[in-house]
């Protein structure tokens, strides 16, 4: 099993070269582990996804240590490099001195601190604030200073576009990058000709993300990569799916008591193959055989 540091070292690897990064976004165990049994090295942890898990909307509800919580199960995942939302940093300067040394400890690969005001909204929906230049640019400077591992990489996510403009937005991304930050993430440009303008005019590898039916044009991965961007995340791509078939199960199950189909898919055994059971199962045999063989 590579350790944290191996695994934060290949992630770093990846995105300094020429070649796409592509994380789906995760929220769970056993989202983690589906993406890493579909053969993904690097998975995000996604904010939004966390916090509908816990029942909440994406409106800056959730604490640092349940988010954390949430990536140290994400990040136990044999081989996965994780990269998470930090949200603002849950404060400021010591907030996020706290914040990474506590990701970090959890075994994530990356994080991301954005530059909105606290409590902070999805970054593709309105009336968004965002904090002033030199607050940002200190809290990216924090949060170099309190990693131990210089491969745990810093990711400057701003928000700028919908409040000051996509000009501002590139010049903050830029400021974050000098102030230390490894990646740059210019969340939510508008319009094709902007999400083409952010890898040119940003000094550093940048990040795209890719939310359905959100602020910015959708694009095929082949695409992003050739506009140049090092990383994409897909923060929705398992978590509306999910809604939609459960939705589509209990909706006929309470009109009418209709069951799903039952004569194709995966049965119980299944389920549990998917988070591992045969690895268990090894173990609990390789410690059986050993008592026996004391015994003998």
């Amino acid at each position: 099993m590579p350790t944290a540091m191996a695994i934060r070292e290949r992630l770093k690897a990846q995105i300094t070269s020429s070649k796409l990064v592509v994380a789906p976004g995760v929220y769970d165990g056993l989202t983690g582990h589906l993406a890493s049994n579909a053969g993904f090295e690097t998975a995000y942890m996604t904010g939004a996804g966390t916090s509908i898990r816990k029942g909440y909307p994406d409106y800056g509800l959730l604490t640092m240590t349940e988010m954390v919580d949430n990536a140290s199960d994400i990040s136990a995942i044999d081989g996965l490099a994780v990269i998470a939302d930090a949200d603002t940093g849950y404060g400021n300067e010591l907030n996020v001195t706290r914040t990474v040394q506590a990701y970090e400890r959890a075994g994530v690969a990356a994080i991301h601190i954005e530059d909105q005001g606290f409590p902070k909204r999805c970054g593709h929906l309105d009336d968004k604030e965002i904090i002033p230049l030199d607050a940002y640019t200190a809290k990216i400077r924090a949060a170099v200073a309190a990693r131990h591992d210089p491969n745990f990489l810093i990711i400057a996510r701003t928000d700028a576009r919908a409040v000051i403009g996509l000009e501002d937005a590139i010049e903050r991304a830029n400021a974050a990058l000098d102030a230390g930050a490894d990646i740059a993430f210019v969340e939510a440009p508008q319009t094709p000709d902007e999400v083409r303008a952010v890898p040119k005019s940003v000094n550093g590898p940048c990040l795209f993300n890719l939310v359905y039916g959100g602020k910015t044009p959708a694009f095929e991965l082949s695409e992003i990569e050739d506009m140049g961007f090092a990383l994409a995340i897909l923060p929705d791509v398992l978590l509306r799916s999910i809604m939609m078939t459960c939705e589509g199960i209990l909706g006929p199950l309470k009109a009418s008591g209709t069951l799903p189909d039952q004569a194709s898919g995966i049965v119980v055994r299944d389920m549990f193959e998917r988070v591992g059971a045969s690895d268990w199962d090894r173990l609990r045999t390789q410690f059986e055989s050993s008592k026996a063989e004391a015994a003998e």
